[in-house]
């Protein structure tokens, strides 16, 4: 009788549902999918989930439960199962995606997704997920908030803008208008205060954000957004998972031989860090004179001004992460040192 060295349980996790299936591995290294089922994203439904899993697996082999990262959603099953001790690993959707495309699915479901997440979890060697400091998710959620606003304070300026130029203008309309701009003036200050108060309050963190924000062109705002998004890097490996993880990964169609249409950044990843990085990028081009090359070369290049935009706001994340992993400022040399490693990795 072939024995089970592996237990493994896929969850696909949608704003009301999870879509859960069991997996093992077994001696001779087959990998094996045996039940799935559908549970609220509740705690009343994790409850049942749990007691389902014990009742189907083998209680003396651990289970790893592994699930995406997706969005805010997973995170209420993710403390739930982190709370009792359970193993647990959360994989950046771009890892899945890839992944699944090798198993030749013809129709993408929640019951395939949970199927290929299994299978990843089975064939994989995971790390365990650790919960990570609350600062960081308050932190995403203020920046989040704090965007809203901005948005909110955009439409209405557009608003008071038209309603001002036109042939006879409603005062009292402009007056309310005005109004509700003041009041997000106010409560964007509020929210900026409470980010400054969070980062201070950490010496660790707030030095980081001193580092981060030797690049230039990289404020505090936009540092506090990357940390906050990211969970200060927990997920990254590498910079080429990050660019993909904030969907700033060039994606073009090809086959055989030729390229079919124009290559274009893939826009599935996460919408916050690819805005939190547009004006970053602008004012690097502006004030350094490295990014300002890079800008020029790309153009020149290419010929569109959008695409080497793209690629500066890629490389200021990039340069943001460099920070984080060596604990130094930027360096004014980075560019010049990174362009003689790959010309070193092509004589090599």
């Amino acid at each position: 009788m072939k024995r089970i060295v592996k237990q493994v349980v896929g969850i696909d996790v949608a704003q009301n549902e999870l879509v859960v299936c069991l997996g093992k591995m077994l001696d001779d290294w087959t990998p094996e999918l045996y039940a799935s089922k559908s549970f609220a994203n509740t705690k009343k439904g994790f409850i049942s989930f749990i007691e389902w899993v014990n009742k189907l697996t083998n209680v003396s082999i651990p289970v790893r439960y592994v699930m995406e990262a997706t969005g805010v959603y997973h995170e209420l099953l993710a403390y739930y199962l982190d709370d009792r001790g359970l193993e647990l690993s959360i994989v950046l959707p771009n890892k899945i995606s890839n992944y699944a495309r090798t198993l030749d699915v013809k129709t993408v479901t929640d019951k395939t997704a949970s199927e290929a997440i299994a299978r990843f979890g089975l064939e994989r060697k995971l790390d365990r997920w650790s919960r990570p400091k609350d600062l960081f998710k308050k932190l995403r959620q203020l920046t989040r908030e704090r965007g809203q606003l901005v948005d909110e304070r955009t439409v209405l300026k557009n608003q008071l803008h038209a309603e001002q130029a036109e042939a006879e203008p409603n005062k009292k309309s402009i007056e309310r208008i005005k109004k509700r701009i003041a009041l997000l003036d106010k409560q964007e200050k509020e929210i900026r205060q409470e980010i400054e108060e969070l980062i201070k309050s950490d010496a660790e963190i707030r030095q980081l954000i001193i580092l981060i924000c030797s690049i230039p062109g990289v404020g505090l705002l936009s540092a506090a957004t990357v940390l906050g998004e990211t969970n200060c890097f927990d997920l990254i490996r590498n910079k080429r998972q990050l660019t993909s993880y904030a969907g700033l990964d060039v994606k073009e169609k090809q086959s055989g031989t030729s390229v079919k249409g124009k290559p274009r950044i893939s826009k599935k990843g996460n919408k916050h860090l690819r805005k939190v990085m547009q004006m970053p990028a602008l004012s690097a081009i502006r004030h350094d004179e490295r990014f300002k090359a890079v800008f020029v070369r790309l153009v020149s290049k290419h010929g569109i001004k959008m695409k080497a935009i793209v690629a500066v706001q890629r490389k200021v994340l990039e340069m943001i992460y460099t920070i984080y992993k060596t604990n130094k400022p930027y360096d004014k040399n980075y560019f010049k040192n990174q362009e003689q490693e790959e010309r070193n990795l092509v004589i090599q």
